[in-house]
């Protein structure tokens, strides 16, 4: 086997064959930074690789490994983190020059617990400026494309870490999901992307303890592998109190007699583009021989589209206002314009927002009183070119907003349910495209179950055709 080709491992094969002492820490490190090196001018994933730093755990984690001591659960395996996410001793830029050589002293919680269950940290993955734009890019690095078109974009904000996982830089890479920056690169990419039910991954560090609208998240290969880093980074802290005290994230077991319900556009509530009505279409089709009748239905999200961008831009504004207000000048024009939504909300704006976002939650809780699986798409549009710049036509018609292109993942940020994109099986499709898959929070077991028994039906991870020169 080609040194290389261990970093097609899964990060579950990964972590068995290390145990087993088949493969060291050192061998799986070594092959992600051979195909970083291979394919990363093209692709533009990452914006920092620590090399060296990432040869020097590994080689800690061997030696621990053979002076016998107990393995956690992602001993030796190697993963990327967005570079939104606070790394200690490690650059973490946001994607803006003003922060073009941040170093920060102190690792985020999710990251912390990463290092703590034994991972090995190769570098932080590309974003849009501050996680906000359609469009991987920014002053620093970029445009991040997708590997089946590198021409086209790998979606936005969480990018980076689709494209690295994709092309397997590494098994494993963190993200950050506000209104679909996990789920829209994961599509883009053909990977899986786990969103969890906000508070599962705690975040002591947030100024807005409070806020449920953004979670960090998980892009793999697979649901299993998904798991595993999930599993990892979860965990209540006291000084979140969002946080679960149990997360819900059980060993996924057999389903059967599951209620599914399908909806393209939630009755109409956004647009999607036509192709991708029809490979959602042909997505659906196919579920029913591994799960049982999908039935057309829709919660009703009446006024969730107006509270989700009045949330979001209050947030926003509270967040950034200062930092739009000192360097504009510095900052991407897109980054501007979305914090500068917020300016003018008043309270009742805001208080009504939440009213009509609580209206929401009410409905889906009593629409997944009938059924146990809600599918969507996972993108309104398909991977687009990365010159084309923001998303302003969607269904052969202009958008009114730059974010409507989002809608079908943002509704469900919305109300926190948990979700996932599962890819959708190709049939001689040129572009990945992604199922999403919502279920109601506390079922997640039922949710993982299923997008196991699809992934064994074809709906899956499938090695893109950029890919096929490692093996020769």
């Amino acid at each position: 086997m080609h040194d290389e080709t261990l970093a097609d491992l899964s990060a579950t094969d990964m972590a068995f064959q290390i145990r087993q002492g088949t493969v060291s820490s050192e061998d799986l490190v070594r092959a992600c930074l051979a195909r970083i090196a291979r394919y990363d001018g093209q692709i533009r994933a990452f914006i920092t690789v620590d090399a060296d730093a990432a040869l020097a755990a590994a080689r800690a984690a061997d030696r621990r490994q053979a002076d016998g001591a107990v393995l956690p659960m992602l001993h030796g395996i190697p993963v990327a983190i967005k570079d939104v996410t606070a790394t200690a001793g490690l650059r973490t830029t946001q994607g803006s020059r003003i922060f073009a050589d941040h170093v920060p002293e102190q690792d985020a919680t999710s990251v912390a617990r990463l290092r703590a269950a034994g991972a090995i940290i190769l570098g932080k993955t590309n974003t849009p400026e501050f996680a906000f734009g359609a469009v991987c890019t920014n002053a620093l690095c970029g445009p991040t494309a997708t590997p089946w078109d590198l021409d086209r974009s790998s979606g936005g904000s969480s990018g980076g870490s689709a494209a690295a996982v994709a092309s397997g830089m590494v098994p494993l890479a963190q993200g950050t999901d506000f209104g679909g920056s996990v789920r829209t690169p994961a599509s883009f990419c053909g990977v899986v992307g786990l969103r969890p039910v906000p508070g599962t991954i705690a975040e002591p560090e947030r100024a807005l303890a409070e806020a449920r609208l953004a979670t960090q998240a998980v892009l793999a290969r697979t649901v299993e592998d998904g798991l595993l880093m999930l599993r990892a980074m979860a965990g209540r802290h006291p000084l979140d109190p969002v946080s679960r005290l149990q997360p819900v994230i059980p060993v996924p077991k057999a389903v059967q007699d599951l209620r599914i319900a399908a909806s393209a556009d939630l009755g109409g509530a956004f647009v999607i583009d036509n192709d991708v009505r029809a490979r959602f279409v042909d997505a659906c089709k196919a579920v029913p021989a591994a799960l049982g009748r999908v039935t057309q239905d829709a919660p009703d999200v009446g006024g969730g589209v107006a509270a989700f961008r009045t949330l979001r831009a209050a947030e926003s504004w509270w967040k950034f206002r200062d930092l739009v207000t000192r360097h504009e000048d510095q900052l991407s024009p897109s980054y501007v314009w979305n914090v500068r939504q917020g300016a003018a909300i008043s309270a009742t704006d805001l208080l009504s927002a939440e009213a009509a976002r609580a209206r929401v939650w009410r409905n889906f809780v009593e629409f997944f009183d009938r059924y146990d699986i809600l599918l969507m798409p996972a993108v309104s549009v398909q991977p687009f070119p990365n010159d084309a710049g923001e998303v302003t036509r969607l269904g052969g018609k202009p958008t009114g907003s730059i974010l409507d292109y989002l809608a079908c993942t943002f509704l469900i940020s919305l109300v926190g349910f948990p979700c996932l994109s599962l890819p959708a099986p190709m049939n001689g499709n040129a572009l990945p495209f992604g199922l999403q898959m919502i279920c109601a929070p506390g079922k997640e077991a039922i949710l993982w179950a299923a997008a196991q028994r699809l992934a064994r039906e074809g709906f899956g991870y499938v090695r893109p055709p950029l890919l096929t020169e490692a093996l020769t």
